[in-house]
């Protein structure tokens, strides 16, 4: 594998191939070994396994409409995803922030992740409208230093890529810990990875599965030292955004299903359902 692979591409650059996956409708005269090494394949790729998933109520519309919904949304996006972290910020009070008042009585480690979250989803935005978003590492590696500027041992790059190793443990919500994926020798594994990912995503042909599955995979694989989540997410809405459809987004009241869905991820490596549940996080009409 390459570093910056040639064949990274914008979301309207996808070359149309044969559609496989497990959420793909096989033929019926697949028979069970193949369907086994289809599924193989894909773990290889991708890291996970799912089954079907909806993906209907995630709506298509004209990508200025979008990014006008999107920014309309904006706080309420940064602190939904603030909120599924631990920040104790109240939507009243993100407005508030956003808007260059201070909040008194508040830890800085909590204003300093809302304020990087706001850089994040504004500099996403600009991507999208200058059509600069493309599922590569390298817009995933700015936005992740971004967003985690404050908070990962070293932003911006993968794990094993700095002078940090390790890392990549999860503590599950019900739990217990799952081991990291390795990163190998300065995060050539992780890479190596994310390539993977890239090239089977060329074969999803709706690009709404090819967002939630990058999410999904993202996640799983744990290619930063932290805010993993965040970054996917960003991520999962600029590819949906790019293509034409309405963002995804988690709320905090939906936290426990959230988690609930995640630890099934890393338990089980098992994606769907996470996917079946992102599916249903639409933002209201």
């Amino acid at each position: 594998m390459v570093n910056n692979p040639k064949w990274a591409r914008g979301s309207n650059q996808y070359v149309k191939r044969a559609r496989t996956g497990p959420d793909s409708r096989l033929e019926p005269a697949l028979n069970l070994s193949q369907r086994r090494d289809e599924m193989l394949r894909v773990y290889k790729d991708t890291g996970i396994t799912w089954s079907t998933f909806d993906v209907e109520r995630i709506r298509p519309s004209d990508v200025e409409r979008i990014r006008h919904r999107f920014r309309a949304q904006l706080p309420e996006l940064i602190w939904n995803t603030a909120a599924l972290e631990g920040n104790n910020f109240t939507l009243p009070e993100v407005k508030t922030l956003l808007e260059g008042i201070t909040v008194g009585g508040k830890k800085l480690d909590d204003e300093e992740q809302v304020r990087a979250l706001s850089d994040a989803y504004n500099r996403l935005d600009e991507m999208v409208g200058a059509g600069e978003f493309s599922l590569t590492k390298s817009v995933s590696d700015e936005l992740h230093g971004l967003l985690a500027k404050h908070e990962a041992i070293e932003s911006g790059s993968f794990r094993g890529e700095g002078a940090v190793t390790g890392g990549g443990a999860v503590h599950l919500a019900s739990g217990g810990l799952v081991d990291g994926t390795p990163h190998g020798v300065g995060g050539e594994t992780l890479r190596a990875y994310f390539d993977d990912l890239i090239l089977y995503l060329e074969t999803v042909e709706d690009p709404r599965q090819r967002a939630l599955i990058y999410f999904a995979s993202a996640v799983r694989r744990q290619f930063y030292f932290d805010g993993n989540k965040r970054t996917a997410r960003l991520i999962m809405t600029g590819e949906l955004m790019t293509s034409g459809f309405d963002v995804v987004s988690v709320p905090v009241a939906r936290k426990l299903e959230f988690n609930q869905a995640l630890d099934v991820l890393f338990s089980d490596d098992d994606a769907t359902e996470l996917l079946r549940f992102l599916g249903t996080c639409v933002l209201p009409e």
